[in-house]
């Protein structure tokens, strides 16, 4: 309720039928007043040298402004120094990269015609081998074939020696071989 009634006493003082009335040059005209009261105050300021301070702090902060604009110019042609000096080194790394993926694409090129060559002679090696062991198991059966030819003519001779000797033509045989082989002894 208070505040009601401070704020009505208010709007009641503030009314325009108290304000600005009588001429113009008067100390009973409000607007006169407040214009005199406005050119002490503006007179007091400069008295007081507030523009003059006012300026000195405008130019001080300018001033300090112009230095921190100054400062990160000084940074950012830091930060571009070193970012061209890091894409520098990019570069730089990049192609040691690509040098040694040649190198190594060289050295894979050549381990691998190695490789090819191994298998190669390793291949030609085995193949030799196979030859001489199908060589020798070919002799290994002509052999056997021989001796088994040889063995079935010893034992078909025999049978037909046998079929057709009598005892007496078996010991004339025999005596010539006895003086066969005592004539090659001695």
């Amino acid at each position: 309720m208070r505040k009601l009634i401070l704020t009505g006493a208010a709007s009641l003082a503030a009314s325009p039928a108290l304000a600005a009335s009588g001429p113009f040059l008067s100390l009973g005209n409000t607007d006169f007043v407040v214009i005199i009261a406005f050119l002490i105050f503006v007179g007091f300021l400069i008295y007081v040298k507030v523009p003059g301070l006012l300026g000195r702090k405008l130019d001080e902060r300018a001033a300090s402004i112009k230095a921190e604009l100054e400062e990160a110019r000084a940074l950012r042609e830091e930060a571009q120094t070193l970012l061209a000096g890091y894409e520098r080194k990019q570069k730089d790394v990049q192609i040691q990269a690509e040098r040694i993926i040649a190198q190594a694409k060289a050295e894979a090129d050549r381990a691998a015609d190695e490789a090819k060559d191994q298998i190669r002679d390793s291949i030609a090696r085995r193949l030799r081998s196979a030859d001489e062991q199908i060589a020798s198991a070919e002799t290994r059966a002509i052999r056997a074939v021989r001796d088994q030819a040889i063995a079935v003519a010893v034992a078909a001779a025999r049978d037909v020696i046998a079929k057709q000797m009598t005892a007496s033509d078996g010991n004339a045989l025999i005596d010539a071989a006895i003086a066969e082989v005592d004539a090659k002894l001695h």
